[in-house]
């Protein structure tokens, strides 16, 4: 799994991005992969884990696991 952090998520808009901590373009995050993953929210700063998957025939962030430390 890929690991990164929470850029910006606004939850009124449904959406938001992870910046990868390998090299890489920020990952869109869509707020069903949230869903799909029994999160309710997540926070600016928040470490992920999440695995790429495609959505509406693009590549987003899915399978998603919070880091705690």
């Amino acid at each position: 799994m890929a690991t990164g952090k929470i850029k910006w998520f606004n939850s009124a808009k449904g959406f938001g991005f992870i910046t990868p901590d390998q090299e890489g373009k920020d990952v869109f995050l869509h707020v069903s992969a949230l869903k799909a993953s029994n999160l309710s929210d997540v926070h600016d700063g928040d470490l992920m884990e999440y695995e790429m998957v495609e959505f509406r025939g693009r590549q987003v962030a899915g399978n998603l696991k919070r880091i705690v430390e």
